[in-house]
């Protein structure tokens, strides 16, 4: 059963960023695209570059190391095959909860 975890208020994640968080041993790339929270591994799968560091156009996050474009709601490479795993994220009471299992 994933337990929720508060990572930070949903004002220091605006619409259209993107973070890094650390959750339960585990480095978090979290989204907010417009006002609903997405979560993913923060680790590219081709060198393991920060995620959440990466540009954001809609749901769609580019790694700044070498280009591969994740869709943020699912986890997967764009071009196919790859993914990083995604995680159950909420807003509540102007909260922004993540769960990892």
């Amino acid at each position: 059963m994933s337990v929720f975890v508060e990572v930070a208020p949903v004002q220091e994640l605006p619409p259209g960023t993107g973070r890094t968080f650390h959750v339960a041993d585990k480095e978090v790339a979290v989204f907010n695209i417009q006002g609903e929270c997405y979560a993913i591994d923060d680790s590219c799968v081709h060198a393991g570059a920060s995620l959440g560091s990466g540009k954001l156009e809609g749901r769609i996050v580019t790694c700044r190391a070498h280009g591969l474009r994740y869709d943020v709601t699912t986890g997967e490479v764009t071009t196919g095959g790859l993914r990083v795993a995604s995680y159950p994220a909420k807003v509540s009471d102007g909260r922004i909860f993540v769960a990892v299992e």
